[in-house]
């Protein structure tokens, strides 16, 4: 099962916690101006706990956050953490950003519906103010922390329009956010409603890029992992990208697709990939009849 866990130093001065709720991760880069945290969790009542294992550090004050893309598990804390520290810049891609607000308006209608009612989260998710990253960028940036800096890296679209990766060069960490997911359900990525599985593992090879054979990987949810284990996955994305394809190109309806080709993860898991594969292959791709 998923577990709570106090900041662990991943590395130098690099502390990731991970917490029950989604098993999603939340990271602090420290440097001499201060602390930047990667993600703030999926609500403001869960993120005012994280503040308070923040501070257990006694490693400095917040100076920054990054959102590695919109999701609410990794951004409905934002709030708490500017009611602690103040008009604190929010960092994050520009596509990413700009989805904020609409995304965390889905999810908490989603809490509204019967099906929810009894979910122990509802109230605290309907009652967070949603906060997006005010510092955006388009491709590549870079956070001064004083005597280290943090490189903000879109690979391109993939679990979302909007991904990042926080690049710790000095201390060989990428925070990856949910471009790499290790999970209890079998290490499956987040192929969710708004994935670009066509071009994920494309955004993995830049990802890759970035590594040695010694870097910390930190996913958005789960244990830290290394190069290998990127590797393997991306390779496994790449296998559900090129799977959509075939079926695509022989005319196989997308509602048939999932019980078609033998898939490298679970078939109950890639309706979506399924989908949005499908819709974004260009149509010389494809062969009639797909639907």
């Amino acid at each position: 099962m998923p577990f709570t866990a106090p900041f662990v130093e991943v590395a130098d001065r690099v502390w990731v916690a991970r917490h029950a709720w989604f098993d999603v991760n939340v990271s602090v880069v420290g440097g001499e101006a201060g602390l930047l945290v990667v993600d703030t969790h999926a609500s403001d009542l869960a993120a005012r706990g994280v503040v308070e294992e923040v501070r257990a550090l006694g490693a400095g004050t917040v100076v920054g956050i990054v959102n590695t893309h919109e999701h609410f598990d990794h951004t409905f804390g934002n709030g708490a953490f500017r009611t602690a520290y103040g008009a604190v810049p929010i960092h994050a891609h520009e596509a990413a950003a700009e989805a904020t607000v609409p995304a965390g308006r889905r999810i908490q209608a989603l809490y509204d519906e019967p099906d929810n009612a009894d979910d122990p989260h509802r109230a605290e998710v309907q009652a967070t103010e949603i906060v997006p990253a005010d510092h955006t960028f388009s491709s590549v940036t870079t956070l001064d922390l004083g005597d280290r800096a943090v490189e903000l890296v879109h690979p391109g679209r993939a679990h979302t329009s909007g991904d990042l990766v926080a690049r710790v060069p000095d201390a060989d960490v990428v925070l990856a956010g949910d471009l790499v997911e290790q999970s209890e359900r079998g290490d499956v990525p987040g192929f969710g409603p708004d994935c670009w599985p066509m071009e994920w593992p494309l955004a993995l090879d830049l990802v890759i890029g970035l590594l040695t054979t010694s870097s910390v990987v930190v996913p958005g949810h789960g244990r830290p992992v290394d190069r290998d284990f990127v590797e393997q996955q991306r390779n496994e994305i790449g296998i559900v990208a090129e799977t959509i394809r075939d079926l695509a190109s022989r005319g196989v309806p997308v509602g048939e697709a999932l019980g078609a080709a033998e898939w490298p993860f679970p078939a109950e898991h890639l309706a979506d990939a399924v989908r949005r594969g499908y819709e974004h292959l260009p149509r010389s791709q494809k062969r009639l009849p797909l639907v």
